[in-house]
């Protein structure tokens, strides 16, 4: 069974940096969870950061709270153990929670804490994509679940092919 990293939030862990909880309540989505298809990261706890925290936001190459602490490490040791259980689980892509300074795809605040969104990834999609995985988040469970498909299809013909002989 092919594996999805997924961000905690997502998943339904209490992880998100205002406390609040959060799931992803699509029926897709649940039917991986049960299937033990997914495998949730927080970047922002693995580095050791508390929930609740302090909103932060990606300035260039460093994550600052609003009042100006560089909280850069915890964010660069989380997107980095994120990584490690990408590839310890072979997943086969990621669903990451957009507009996070870890997790964000096309979107991040843009370090005012004006709530102004800039073009940009979190730092944790970006040691992803980097590393070659395809990184979507929670608004393209259709290509997910097509690149899914696609991937058991793939198994299943090949599995079947490796029979024949």
């Amino acid at each position: 069974m092919r594996k999805i990293l997924v961000s905690g939030c997502l998943y339904g862990w209490l992880c998100r940096y205002d406390g609040e909880m959060l799931n992803c309540d699509d029926p897709r989505f649940l039917k991986w969870k049960e299937e033990g298809r997914l495998v949730p990261v927080c970047p922002e706890v693995f580095g050791g950061l508390p929930t609740p925290r302090p909103d932060s936001q990606r300035v260039g190459e460093k994550v600052l709270t609003g009042a100006g602490k560089d909280v850069t490490e915890p964010y660069e040791t989380g997107a980095r153990e994120a990584l490690r259980l990408a590839k310890e689980h072979d997943v086969l892509f990621a669903i990451m929670k957009e507009d996070s300074p870890s997790c964000g795809i096309r979107f991040i605040y843009d370090g005012t804490f004006t709530g102004t969104k800039i073009a940009g990834a979190g730092r944790a999609s970006q040691l992803l994509m980097e590393a070659g995985f395809r990184v979507l988040n929670e608004t393209m469970l259709d290509e997910a679940a097509a690149l899914l498909e696609q991937a058991e299809d793939s198994r299943t013909v090949l599995h079947a092919q490796t029979e024949t002989f």
